[in-house]
């Protein structure tokens, strides 16, 4: 679980993000920054139990800093306003699929799968859902799959219009063939943020989406 702190140093970043803020507030932030560390480290104590590909990996290679990279944004704000981690096999820097926890008051959620990969993963992953559809059908149909995220994310411009190159339209993949992305998410409300049970949420939902993201890694992996 994550201290009641925690949680208050983000709502009061949000309403004053800036420097000024933030230097008088610093030690506000190390502990929240230490707090969520130590959260982190719970999750994946269980995790590499379940997961060997995450065994080696520590808070430091699955967290974020808290700085806003602004050079190429109209948002100049300098700091996010969440606290996010991303366990996967190799670390955050990788490009394979993981589990993610984005911890923001009134915007909290747990995901997992990969985020816009790059065209040779990309072209990878389409061939491995179109060669081994009856596998990933069961993965994203299993009853515990659809009660913890019902489907795939399709937000707006996370598919495309027309089938991909070399895939036809009537091809029974195709729905997700159109994909860019390859995201499992649901929301996490302020209620479980705020309760002991946090921990037991975020362990539910990696272990349901585990299969999926070993199929986007088989994918990937393959020469």
């Amino acid at each position: 679980m994550l201290h009641a702190n925690t949680l208050r140093f983000l709502e009061q970043l949000k309403k004053h993000n800036n420097k000024e803020w933030m230097d008088t507030n610093r030690k506000m932030y190390l502990d929240a920054k230490a707090d969520f560390e130590v959260f982190t480290e719970s999750i994946l104590q269980i995790m590499v139990t379940i997961d060997t590909d995450l065994v080696g990996l520590t808070a430091k290679n699955c967290t974020f800093r808290i700085n806003r990279d602004v050079r190429f944004s109209a948002n100049k704000a300098p700091y996010k306003t969440n606290m996010a981690l991303y366990i996967s096999k190799g670390g955050k820097k990788t490009t394979n699929a993981g589990y993610y926890c984005h911890i923001e008051p009134g915007g909290s959620f747990l995901a997992g799968g990969m985020w816009m990969p790059m065209a040779p993963e990309l072209k990878k992953i389409r061939q491995e859902i179109d060669y081994n559809w009856k596998e990933f059908k069961v993965i994203t149909a299993k009853k515990t799959f659809q009660n913890q995220f019902s489907d795939l994310e399709r937000r707006e411009g996370n598919v495309l219009s027309r089938p991909p190159k070399g895939y036809d339209a009537e091809n029974p993949a195709i729905e997700y063939l159109k994909l860019k992305s390859f995201i499992a998410s649901n929301p996490l409300s302020d209620e479980v943020l705020k309760s002991k049970n946090l921990n037991n949420e975020v362990l539910t939902a990696f272990k349901t989406v585990q299969p999926f993201i070993h199929f986007l890694n088989k994918a990937i992996d393959t020469e």
